[in-house]
């Protein structure tokens, strides 16, 4: 560009800097003698703690005619103890200006708190209440399960939704709990009530399976004595069991693509993968890597392709949800209706090329270094530092983990991240899943010749 008679050329973009030294923060183990596990961690100036009492054993320790009373029972736990009622106890955490808080996911229960360091002894109070007191009201816990079959009822609706949980349906066998929600299905769902949610706690409770994780400005305080106080009269429940591996096996080894036909829709949803790898494998940091050049960034192949490239979608993406075992890989994308095919081709020929294409010089070390760099910023406060060490506990991982995570993304080399995506992706054996118009791609799909169709025209 010319000015005045002057020529102007853009200046360069500047490039990332190096990421800061980060170490994670160290931290303390103990055991009371009733086996629960205390783990401490002292964050100066951090005066706002968190604590974490984490149960092993989540839905995936379900009956299977009463899938999702773990996460049932879960909600549950904060509709009152034999000392407090609901509203009594949501009192009681706000005079001490704590957040009370009760989750289970596929492998663990929690209950949790954030409070003020000096009343952190009367909020643990609470916490042991509501795992070791609840009352289960009966009205409560059928108001609870009337809110998840409506829940149900609109993921009928909403084509996200659906395609997600058809494409679990798909990809595992039907003895496995993976194949639906944690949360349950409708025929589970509905045959739930107080007494279900009782036997869900009563499964998991034993002392020997909990640990309790304190995080924030520690002050000196006795963590290992604050929690023999309050737990470490505990034994365990006679119905208390040890947490099972969850069966993930895969409903076939072969490629099939399911059509789930939506009239009029302008947008298919596509789902594509199959059962992946539990979280505790020695390849996991260059699955990271793997994981974040394929479909983790916004520059992954995937988003290049289908969004900068081609401009099927407003985002294109892929990733492994580890589990104890095996949960699923996907790759995700909603594409304009008369683009799905071309989409979906595009689709499974970057999965393949993941596999026999190394990543470059550029892409490894994008990975690198955004694993890297965004690392300490996931722990800026007590309750992440104290979610991270949950990760530990529940997934059976060592203490230094987290501490050497960044070294260990560092030495992740091209061909550990080729050898990872042999391993973990497998497009051959991939369903492949479609919520749209079928009326509209449909001959197209066939024509492609990816594999053997089903097209259910249901409601």
């Amino acid at each position: 560009m010319m000015m005045n008679g002057t020529s102007r050329t853009a200046p360069d973009r500047p490039g990332p800097g190096l990421p800061r030294p980060y170490t994670f923060p160290a931290f303390e183990r103990s055991r009371l003698a009733n086996g629960l596990s205390v783990i401490s961690v002292d964050l100066p100036a951090r005066p706002l703690l968190a604590a974490a009492l984490i149960v092993l054993g989540g839905a995936g320790d379900d009956p299977e005619v009463q899938a999702g009373a773990t996460v049932l029972m879960a909600r549950a736990l904060s509709e009152g103890t034999e000392k407090h009622d609901a509203i009594a106890l949501v009192e009681a955490g706000e005079r001490l200006g704590a957040s009370l808080h009760a989750e289970a996911g596929w492998d663990a229960l929690s209950v949790s708190v954030d409070v003020p360091a000096e009343r952190l002894e009367p909020a643990l109070d609470l916490v042991a209440e509501m795992l070791a007191s609840p009352t289960f009201p009966a009205g409560d816990v059928e108001r609870l399960r009337d809110e998840r079959l409506n829940d149900l009822l609109q993921a009928q609706a909403d084509p996200r939704r659906r395609a997600e949980d058809a494409f679990i349906e798909t990809i595992y066998a039907s003895t496995s709990p993976y194949r639906h929600s944690a949360a349950g299905t409708r025929e589970t769902v509905e045959g739930l009530d107080s007494h279900a949610a009782r036997a869900a706690l009563a499964r998991r409770f034993d002392p020997a399976a909990m640990t309790l994780i304190v995080g924030g400005e520690l002050g000196g305080l006795d963590v290992h004595a604050v929690a023999a106080e309050r737990f470490g009269s505990w034994g365990a429940d006679r119905a208390a069991s040890p947490a099972r591996i969850v069966d993930a096996s895969a409903s076939s080894r072969e490629r099939r693509i399911r059509v789930i036909h939506r009239p009029g829709s302008v947008q298919t949803e596509i789902r594509v993968g199959h059962p992946g790898t539990v979280r505790r494998i020695p390849d996991y940091h260059a699955v990271s890597i793997m994981a974040s050049i394929l479909g983790g960034l916004f520059n992954s192949r995937l988003n290049r392709k289908l969004r900068e490239e081609k401009g099927y979608t407003y985002g294109a993406s892929a990733g492994f949800d580890m589990r104890r075992s095996e949960g699923p890989f996907a790759a995700r994308a909603a594409v304009n209706t008369e683009v799905t095919v071309p989409a979906l081709v595009d689709m499974l020929a970057e999965l393949d090329r993941i596999r026999e294409e190394p990543p470059t010089a550029e892409e490894l070390n994008t990975a690198r270094d955004y694993l890297v760099g965004v690392f300490p910023l996931r722990f800026e406060t007590p309750g992440a530092v104290v979610g991270a060490l949950s990760g530990l506990v529940i997934q059976g991982l060592p203490d230094d983990e987290l501490a050497r995570f960044r070294d260990a993304i560092r030495a992740v080399e091209a061909a550990d991240v080729l050898a990872a995506a042999r391993t973990h992706v497998r497009p051959h054996e991939a369903a492949i899943v479609l919520v749209g118009d079928a009326n509209a791609f449909l001959p197209a799909l066939e024509a492609a010749d990816l594999g053997p169709i089903v097209v259910e025209r249901g409601e």
